[in-house]
């Protein structure tokens, strides 16, 4: 496999514009699964975007994006909004699902 260089802004140590928000993840997959399974924000933990990635691209992503794992209240938060939109607050089927 050829060993690529991708550009990083973290190596010329200049971070402007969006380099300077947080970048958060949350790993869904198994610890020891092929492909890591992960939500990817950037400054909002509950606007996120569904990544799969093999093992070491998923290390390279972290380390290049220099991202952090999301809270447990933060995780918390984003499965309450999510249940919100699956199932509605005041109707019968979210009161049928908890």
């Amino acid at each position: 496999m050829a060993d690529l260089k991708l550009h990083s802004p973290h190596a010329s140590g200049n971070r402007s514009g969006l380099d300077q928000m947080t970048k958060y993840i949350r790993v869904r997959s198994d610890k020891n699964a092929r492909f890591v399974e992960f939500d990817f924000a950037i400054g909002d933990p509950s606007l996120f975007v569904e990544l799969i990635m093999p093992q070491g691209a998923f290390k390279h992503f972290c380390t290049t994006n220099d991202v952090v794992f999301m809270t447990r209240e933060q995780q918390e938060n984003v499965d309450a909004e999510m249940e919100k939109w699956r199932y509605g607050e005041d109707t019968l089927m979210a009161n049928n699902h908890s």
